[in-house]
């Protein structure tokens, strides 16, 4: 309870700081995809600043993201090789024990000591 009740607050104060810079920061902006030709460029969008600045968070997110997945997959997939070998030794054990004479229960084996 005690989590939700800090998740929400954090999800608030972010919520809070976003629309902030969206407000303080909302003149517009013209970012230009011609390297060439600054002046007059031949593709170019006009945003707020703010759009362009969260857009390029995204995009560095998304980036950071997708590179640590990437880099990660070797100990993805050892581990799900350790699971598989895992599974398929609690398999052996199980029908070996399947197979094993059943044990003597201790009180039986006391009882013919006497």
């Amino acid at each position: 309870m005690v989590r939700k009740i800090i998740s929400y607050l954090i999800w608030t104060v972010l919520a809070v700081i976003f629309v902030t810079f969206a407000v303080a920061n909302r003149h517009l902006v013209t970012v230009s995809f011609d390297p060439f030709d600054s002046s007059d460029p031949s593709i170019s969008a006009t945003l707020p600043l703010f759009a362009v600045i969260i857009v390029a968070l995204a995009l560095g997110v998304i980036a950071g993201g997708s590179m640590t997945w990437f880099r990660q997959r070797h100990w993805r997939r050892a581990a799900r090789q350790h699971e598989a070998d895992a599974r398929e030794a609690k398999s052996q054990l199980a029908s070996l024990r399947a197979g094993a004479a059943p044990p003597i229960p201790r009180s039986t084996a006391l009882a013919g000591r006497g």
